[in-house]
C-alpha cells in the first residue's frame, strides 16, 4: 500500500518482500519502486524500469497520472501549511521523492511536523535512512489497522492529537477492497483528528479514461488497483467542508503555474476536506 511515493494503483499480487535495506536485489518489481520510476526517482532497479515500461505499453498516461499526484500533493500540502496546520500524517508515503510533504510544508512553516507511514518494509526503510530529519519519523504500518497507526509511539511523541493534523491519504485507497471498508477507515482517522483539521486525498478513477478498456491480456506482474468513480471518491469527505474548487480531476485543484498542458491524460481525482 503506498501512495505519494508508491503508485498509481499498482500492486504486486502475491508477493510479500521481507528484505531489509541494502539485501534487496530487485529480482522482483515493486510498486514504491515503479512508482518512483514513474515520477523520475532514484531508488529503482532494473525488473521495476522493465514492469514500468510494460505498465506504459498498456497504458501511457499512468506517468501522466503520477507526476500529475505529486503536483497536486504539493499544493494541497502548501496550502494547508498556509492554512496554520503544523502537523501532517502522510499515510502509504512509499519512497522519498523530494519534494517530500516535510520539505514542502516547512518551506511554509519550519515548525511542521510529519509522520511518514508506509506497510512496505522497503519503503520505510529508506524513508528512515533518507528522511532523518528534525520533524518527522517514519513508522510502518498498514492503513487497515488505523489503531496499529494512531497509538504507534511514534506518531504520539510527534502528533498532538488535541490539535488540527493534515491526514494525507494520496493514491492509497486504491488498493483497499470495499470489504475492507475504506470509507470507514477514513471516517475513523477523522474522528480521530481534532476539529479543524484537513483530510488531503487523491484517488484513481476510470472517468477520465478515453479507453476503458485496455488490452490487459499477458499482463504480468502489478495490475491495476481498485479505481472508483468521483460519487465514491466524494463519500469519502463525508462530514467535512470540501475546500474550493472541490474534488476534481487533479490538475484541476487549484492549479497555479506549470499545469498539465493535457489534463485529459490524468485519470484521478484529488481535493482537500476540513474538519469543522
Amino acid at each position: 500500500m503506498n501512495s505519494s511515493g508508491a503508485g498509481i494503483g499498482l500492486r504486486t499480487p502475491g508477493i510479500r518482500q521481507h528484505a531489509g535495506h541494502g539485501h534487496y536485489r530487485g529480482r522482483e518489481a515493486n510498486p514504491a519502486r515503479v512508482y518512483n520510476f514513474l515520477v523520475g526517482g532514484k531508488d529503482n532497479y532494473l525488473a521495476d524500469y522493465e514492469q514500468a515500461q510494460r505498465f506504459l505499453k498498456v497504458a501511457p498516461e499512468v506517468r501522466d497520472t503520477a507526476l500529475s499526484n505529486r503536483r497536486f500533493l504539493a499544493r494541497a500540502v502548501s496550502q494547508v501549511a498556509g492554512d496554520g496546520i503544523t502537523q501532517f500524517l502522510d499515510i502509504g508515503a512509499g519512497l522519498p521523492v523530494s519534494p517530500n510533504v516535510h520539505e514542502v510544508a516547512q518551506a511554509v512553516n519550519p515548525r511542521a511536523r510529519v509522520v511518514y507511514v508506509d506497510n512496505d518494509p522497503i519503503a520505510v526503510s529508506h524513508g528512515r535512512a533518507l528522511l532523518a530529519d528534525s520533524g518527522t519519523t517514519t513508522i510502518r504500518a498498514d492503513l487497515r489497522t488505523p489503531e496499529q497507526i494512531l497509538d504507534h509511539d511514534e506518531l504520539c511523541r510527534l502528533l498532538d492529537p488535541a490539535q488540527p493534523v493534515a491526514i494525507v491519504l494520496a493514491f492509497v485507497l486504491d488498493y483497499i477492497d470495499d470489504a475492507d471498508g475504506p470509507w470507514e477507515l477514513v471516517a475513523r482517522l477523522m474522528d480521530w483528528a481534532a476539529p479543524g483539521s484537513r483530510l488531503i486525498l487523491s484517488h484513481v478513477t476510470g472517468d477520465f479514461t478515453q479507453n476503458p478498456y485496455r488490452d490487459w491480456s499477458g499482463f504480468t506482474g502489478p495490475v491495476v488497483s481498485g479505481a472508483r468513480d468521483r460519487s465514491q471518491i466524494l463519500d469519502f469527505f463525508t462530514g467535512l467542508e470540501l475546500l474550493e474548487p472541490g474534488l476534481v480531476q487533479l490538475p484541476r485543484w487549484r492549479p497555479g503555474i506549470g499545469a498539465e498542458h493535457d489534463p485529459s491524460r490524468v485519470w484521478a481525482y484529488g481535493g482537500v476536506g476540513r474538519k469543522p
